[in-house]
């Protein structure tokens, strides 16, 4: 099945929904290392996509998100997010489909203009290990696997990286107290792909 704008924007209300209910765990486990409002970003910014009226060329619509993010948060984690949106855009610019053995790419190529931007590193104990985790597990998946291997992806990333200090952003100045914890991003694309 290819995957269009219509497909993206039924995709972004569920993870819209599943931003939402997370919302308060999301600020939680933000507010063990960092400023406790990622939970408002990630629920904001997925709302706002969700009702953005997204045109019918796919990379166009992927731009849409990423501005939808930049116009309800200046957070550095939203930043990031529209990093990464804006990154799978200029790919896909000009198609208004894209199939889904794409995706691992596009991921990857999120995953890499995040690293970029926020000058982080694989091992840093943030979404970009998650990301590079999905990418990793959905690609040569058949569709109707993805999700699946992506939530997994995701969990397993979580859960490998609790016992590690963060190396990267705010919750850095605590690597001891990070240590056992989740990390917040992490923990945020875990609840974003699992309400995929």
């Amino acid at each position: 099945m290819m995957i269009d704008s219509k497909v993206l924007t039924s995709a972004l209300q569920r993870v819209a929904t599943a931003a939402s209910a997370a919302s308060a765990e999301l600020c939680a486990a933000d507010g063990a290392l960092g400023d406790g409002d990622l939970g408002i970003t990630v629920s904001e910014g997925f709302a706002e996509a969700a009702n953005a009226g997204l045109p019918d060329d796919f990379g166009l619509a992927l731009l849409e998100i990423a501005k939808a993010f930049q116009r309800v948060s200046s957070s550095s984690y939203g930043t990031l997010v529209a990093t990464g949106f804006m990154a799978a855009a200029k790919a896909t610019k000009g198609r208004t489909a894209i199939e889904p053995n794409e995706l691992p790419a596009l991921v990857a190529a999120a995953r890499d203009a995040m690293m970029a931007r926020g000058k982080g590193a694989l091992g840093d104990k943030t979404v970009l290990d998650s990301l590079d985790a999905i990418a990793r597990a959905i690609d040569g998946a058949a569709s109707g696997e993805m999700i699946a291997k992506a939530v997994t992806a995701a969990q397993d990333t979580v859960e490998a990286f609790k016992g590690q200090p963060n190396k990267l952003g705010r919750a850095r100045m605590f690597a001891d107290k990070s240590i056992g914890l989740a990390d917040p991003g992490q923990l945020a694309l875990q609840r974003i792909v699992e309400g995929l």
